[in-house]
């Protein structure tokens, strides 16, 4: 009998041991500006492609400039900033999975980046405003049930950026063109703080706050360089040089918080920094000239970057993997890819050990 029990157990591991693993696969929705069009991205962790094109454009003689990109924290539904609106822009509720057009809320002028709190279940979108004079701009408040502009919050100039504290009470932008770091009280719908990042034109262009350490980071496009602002302290403890010409934009850090991934809109590259050391640990080319926008999968692995094209090229969404800083994959999408944003991963089909 326990000669059986023992051959019963081997036969259990080597049928373990041969059995097929099973593959992860990575989804994120990209927006193409210049097509006016949102592209699903599937990655199986070899291959990246193109699983649907959404035109999300309303009127087809016109380039409305679909820029910014959320997915709701249920991950039951992908917003996309339409840009160009007569006057005003919009932000565009759609269904994941089956990527149904539902609602739309008219905001502000040029809605750019935004992002839906946890805490009020409300989407705070910046509006850029490219139109006029430089003066100061506002983030629109939209209730996604209804699709409608409950509040607008003045800011500063340009607008740009926005992101939410890891417990979501606290929206932070940035002034592009008045250089200003903005924090938002969810709760109170007022602007709590502000604080000069740099002198000059800095030009900020992103912020991303640490997932569990009070810190965030600010891209200073104008300047070349990375600031880290101690959100306790409230000013700019550290700062790191990108390079002559980078021209960083977009940030993005690792939920395990170990990673800083920035992507050079100048240079047309990615850096992946060492958060802890405050150095860079790798540089990659994108696949297309302009570095746009990136986001990272939830497991800290891959880096989803965009890369807008120039002239007529396609627009590009890279693949980056972290643990090596090597590009493994990138997709071809619709002209001026921009704005990125995760929507989930799923085990796939079983891979071959």
């Amino acid at each position: 009998m326990r000669i059986a029990r023992v051959l019963l157990l081997t036969f259990a591991l080597v049928l373990v041991a041969h059995a097929p693993a099973q593959a992860q696969e990575y989804f994120a929705y990209v927006a193409s500006e210049s097509a006016d069009e949102v592209s699903l991205i599937r990655f199986d962790g070899t291959e990246a492609v193109v699983q649907e094109a959404v035109p999300v454009g309303q009127i087809p003689v016109e380039t409305e400039g679909a820029h910014g990109m959320t997915v709701s924290p249920d991950g039951e539904h992908w917003f996309v900033s339409i840009a160009h609106g007569k006057p005003f822009g919009r932000v565009v509720k759609y269904e994941t999975g089956t990527n149904r057009k539902l609602e739309a809320a008219e905001v502000g002028l040029f809605p750019a980046t935004m992002q839906i709190s946890d805490v009020t279940g409300l989407l705070y979108v910046v509006n850029f405003n490219l139109h006029g004079e430089p003066e100061p701009s506002t983030v629109s408040v939209v209730e996604t049930e209804s699709m409608t502009e409950v509040q607008t919050i003045e800011t500063g100039i340009m607008p740009h950026g926005s992101r939410l504290s890891p417990d979501h009470q606290k929206h932070y932008s940035v002034g592009m063109m008045d250089g200003t770091l903005y924090e938002i009280d969810v709760v109170s719908g007022e602007v709590s703080r502000t604080l000069k990042t740099g002198e000059g034109m800095t030009k900020p262009t992103w912020v991303q706050p640490h997932p569990s350490k009070p810190v965030a980071y600010v891209a200073h496009n104008g300047a070349d360089e990375v600031v880290a602002v101690d959100l306790d302290a409230w000013k700019v403890t550290e700062r790191f040089a990108t390079g002559e010409g980078t021209s960083p934009y977009n940030l993005d850090v690792t939920p395990d918080g170990s990673t800083l991934v920035v992507t050079y809109k100048g240079s047309g590259e990615t850096g992946i920094w060492d958060v802890e050391t405050g150095t860079r640990r790798a540089l990659v080319e994108n696949t297309r000239g302009v570095s746009h926008g990136v986001v990272i999968t939830p497991d800290s692995r891959y880096a989803f970057v965009t890369a807008e094209g120039v002239g007529g090229e396609p627009g590009a969404v890279d693949v980056i993997d972290l643990s090596t800083g090597e590009k493994v994959a990138h997709a071809d999408v619709g002209a001026q890819a921009g704005g990125i944003a995760f929507w989930k991963m799923q085990a796939g089909e079983a891979a071959s050990r």
